[in-house]
């Protein structure tokens, strides 16, 4: 924790609790012990083979959601301690915010949240809640792993409050009120920024890395094209490999410095005497300004264009959507299939129940376990 926490920092001393209470334990805070039992998860270790744009087979050197999870990690506490935040909390809501989605990226989450949409739909940040406080197993004494009242509120809405909240969060608020209409953390919303930050800047390394676009072309881009003007100027001219990094570490540096500059700009006006005045705020305090969030937004259009919708990511996807999309189908008609744990959950083929618990099953699946279950279910010469 930072020795130096605002008076609108989260305070681990004035938690809200954990919905069973637990005995402090040892000398770590609340938010340590969360962080602690987010790494140690089962959810958290299929992150290694669970992507975000490539399939796992694409590639060794692309990002997973488990890189990415620990890159936010990365930026979140850095920009918590220029910030005077609760660093704890931010790197534990860094780590779990995405624990609830399915293999094969944007791709498996659309396929899930098409089978799902007459019970509900598919939201991966429900499915992260869904994870943390009912699917995880590692306790005895209860489901899911009894995170703090913080911990949880940050997972559901850090993208700010929550009008009209996916069907679990919302049954979740009805048992453990999260105070869905107001605004989470400053922690939290460290945690939402940190995410758009690395997101933008490994999808711009992976693409490059790929060979979608070359860095003459991202150089058209405001922000993009100043730091590598300034990595250019200092390092010379070396080869595109090692000129991106020194590109990236820059756009970095100059999106969580703005950050912390937009913060404190919006907090000098709001004046807040605590974290509840974060919460109660009318806009969120954490954010870019407003140069900066357009040339963040401009990133995001040319690797929708170049990267996200690239003939070979378009492949990839049909694929990747058609293998989640059988699954479903044959094993909500037929959860007899399911391994034992999950039919005892499912009930009867075909219902609601059945649908749910076989999106659980899938949303749960890394993409190497996906595909090979797909064979398992398709292919007659492989045993089931």
């Amino acid at each position: 924790m930072s020795s130096l926490r605002v008076p609108w920092a989260t305070s681990p001393e004035q938690s809200r609790g954990r919905l069973h209470p637990e005995p402090a334990g040892d000398a770590r805070s609340p938010y340590q012990r969360d962080r602690d039992r987010i790494i140690h998860a089962t959810a958290f270790r299929r992150l290694q083979y669970k992507t975000q744009v490539f399939v796992f087979h694409e590639g060794d050197h692309f990002r997973t959601r488990l890189t990415h999870s620990i890159e936010v990690a990365q930026i979140a506490r850095s920009i918590a301690r220029l910030l005077g935040l609760d660093e704890d909390l931010a790197e534990a809501l860094a780590l779990a915010h995405d624990l609830g989605h399915p293999p094969f990226g944007h791709a498996g989450e659309d396929a899930l949240n098409a089978m799902m949409k007459p019970h509900g739909g598919f939201d991966h940040n429900a499915q992260s809640l869904r994870a943390v406080t009912l699917l995880e197993t590692r306790y005895a004494a209860f489901d899911g792993l009894n995170l703090t009242w913080e911990t949880l509120e940050g997972l559901a809405k850090h993208n700010g409050p929550l009008r009209r909240p996916p069907p679990y969060i919302a049954e979740y608020d009805r048992r453990h009120s999260l105070d869905l209409g107001s605004f989470a953390s400053a922690e939290a919303q460290v945690a939402a920024i940190a995410d758009d930050i690395a997101y933008n800047n490994h999808d711009l390394d992976d693409g490059l890395r790929a060979r979608f676009f070359t860095l003459d072309e991202v150089a058209a881009l405001p922000l993009l094209g100043e730091a590598l003007t300034d990595a250019r100027a200092t390092v010379g001219e070396v080869p595109p490999e090692r000129l991106a990094p020194e590109m990236i570490r820059r756009v970095i540096n100059r999106m969580v410095n703005d950050v912390a500059a937009e913060t404190r700009r919006r907090i000098a006006a709001l004046r807040p005497a605590s974290v509840e005045d974060v919460r109660a705020a009318k806009t969120s305090v954490v954010a870019f300004s407003e140069t900066m969030a357009l040339a963040n937004q401009a990133v995001r259009d040319f690797l929708f264009t170049r990267m996200y919708r690239h003939w070979r990511v378009n492949r990839s996807m049909a694929k990747s959507r058609r293998v989640l999309q059988l699954l479903f189908s044959l094993l909500h008609g037929a959860p007899t299939m399911l391994p034992p744990w999950w039919q005892a959950r499912a009930g009867e083929a075909g219902s609601a129940a059945c649908a749910l618990a076989v999106s659980d099953y899938i949303a749960g699946m890394t993409d190497r376990f996906a595909l090979e279950e797909h064979r398992r279910l398709t292919d007659p010469d492989i045993p089931g």
